[in-house]
């Protein structure tokens, strides 16, 4: 189980840019990883947008944000493109960076799949702080307060 405090796990994902993206590119940076069910859909849409409205107040508290669905890199494309999204997605669609993030369970009526969830990770590489369940359209604000807070 992932806790506050322990080495976030490492990665190497496809991204929306069309590379390959691994945790050590963000050292010296925080890194908002967002773990979303779907793209497209109503709650991961509102999620997105906001945080693309809110990125250049994130970038200026020294934050990235990244993305991760199961959803293939032509669906993160489509997506991007649809609501012109300035952040970078993730592919995962084995669900092993989800699950290696415990952001993989029971989604109640639709079954077992990508949690919500949210895992704020410091510049050294460790997390810092982990949203469950998150509403997503105030979560956006809730990661700018929480980076206000720390500003380290």
């Amino acid at each position: 189980m992932l806790t506050e405090n322990a080495k976030a796990p490492d990665f190497e994902l496809e991204g929306s840019d069309g590379k390959k993206h691994t945790l050590k590119e963000f050292k010296g940076k925080k890194l908002i990883l967002y773990f979303y069910p779907k793209d497209n859909t109503p709650g991961c849409t509102i999620e997105a947008k906001n945080f693309n409205k809110s990125l250049d107040k994130i970038h200026s508290l020294g934050a990235e944000v990244v993305g991760v669905s199961k959803d293939d890199l032509k669906s993160h494309e489509k997506f991007c493109g649809k609501y012109n999204l300035n952040f970078l997605l993730l592919s995962d669609p084995e669900s092993k960076m989800i699950k290696s993030y415990d952001a993989y369970g029971d989604r109640g009526i639709f079954g077992m799949g990508t949690l919500r969830k949210t895992v704020v990770i410091n510049k050294n590489g460790k997390v810092l702080k982990i949203f469950e369940k998150v509403k997503p359209d105030k979560h956006d604000q809730e990661i700018i307060n929480l980076l206000e807070s720390i500003k380290q």
